[in-house]
């Protein structure tokens, strides 16, 4: 039985001819996600902003306006609301109440539930979460130490692993995919809250999976092939590991185009997270972290020659036996 093989084995890409191309469109993408984060702003849910979020089906799409004046003739404070899915499931966002008592939230909670159903019928209760803003505050605070924490320690770990320049390459990847990340969630104003942190987290967990494998190809024909040019050297790794790379990619995207399309909306910002850190992972791995090696003056190591052996001499991998 023959293997699938999605990439042929002589695959022969010249990936660090584009590098320039690749740098000014990794540049112009950061620039324009960084703009879209100050300029649109992130949708934190409730996780991150506190307060009450309730959710509500409706057996037809609703008019989002009649809502918001439904459940703002109830005094209980301006209300943010959000169509989910198919427009059928509204969230209702309101702002911490003055009662941080769960009688007082599940009043609250009631009084809305009911006044929708008075005015939508069909419309049936789903679910309701509260955040203080206390604790929404130390949920931000440690989710950006947790990112933070985890770029840190794997570029310390890229750094004495391997050399300086694969830390550096590393990090300012890892660094492109967070804002390829925080850029998609302020365009769709999809809902941020901590399973986007926990996608992000994941995210760069499968990023740095694949720039390893790829950073110690390109340190293993370092030392096999001494002469070589340095571009001809990550090529050839990137070639070498291409299969690997587009086979892991095509195995989760999978599954998790499985989990958007039957997930549900609850998954969905968790599952459109991670199917967009997967190309955009790939892409950082082949055509940022690597070429970025040869713009930081990464060098072949030079061939130290033993005593009895002349000085031009290169071992390009074991000595076969004849």
């Amino acid at each position: 039985m023959r293997l699938l093989k999605l990439v042929p084995d002589d695959t022969n890409i010249d990936f660090v001819r584009l590098r320039k191309m690749a740098f000014a469109l990794t540049l112009a993408l950061s620039i324009a996600a960084i703009a879209l984060v100050f300029a649109r702003g992130l949708n934190f849910g409730v996780d991150f902003a506190g307060g009450l979020m309730i959710e509500e089906k409706f057996a037809s799409p609703p008019s989002v306006d009649a809502v918001r004046s439904a459940v703002d003739r109830l005094g209980v404070g301006e209300a943010s609301l959000q169509q989910l899915g198919g427009n059928n499931s509204v969230t209702i966002r309101l702002p911490t109440q003055k009662s941080a008592d769960e009688g007082a939230t599940n009043a609250v909670v009631k009084k809305v539930e009911t006044a929708l159903a008075q005015q939508f019928p069909g419309a049936t209760f789903s679910r309701y979460s509260t955040v203080s803003g206390k604790v929404s505050g130390e949920l931000v605070q440690h989710g950006l130490l947790a990112v933070f924490l985890a770029i840190l320690g794997i570029g310390l770990f890229a750094i004495f692993r391997f050399e300086w320049q694969f830390g550096v390459s590393t990090i300012v990847a890892i660094i492109h995919d967070l804002l390829m990340t925080l850029g998609f969630f302020a365009l769709t104003h999809l809902e941020f809250d901590l399973n986007i942190v926990a996608a992000v987290l994941t995210i760069i967990g499968y990023s740095i999976n694949d720039k390893i494998v790829i950073d110690d190809r390109i340190r293993e024909n370092m030392r096999r092939y001494r002469k070589m040019d340095m571009r001809q050297i990550i090529n050839l790794s990137v070639n070498e590991t291409l299969p690997r790379t587009v086979m892991t990619s095509a195995t989760i995207l999978l599954a998790l185009v499985a989990l958007l399309l039957l997930g549900g909306h609850v998954l969905r910002g968790f599952t459109a997270a991670m199917i967009l850190g997967i190309f955009v992972g790939t892409y950082s791995s082949i055509y940022v972290s690597s070429s970025l090696l040869i713009t930081l003056g990464l060098r072949a190591e030079p061939n130290r020659a033993k005593p009895g052996t002349l000085d031009n001499a290169e071992r390009v991998g074991p000595r076969e036996k004849r």
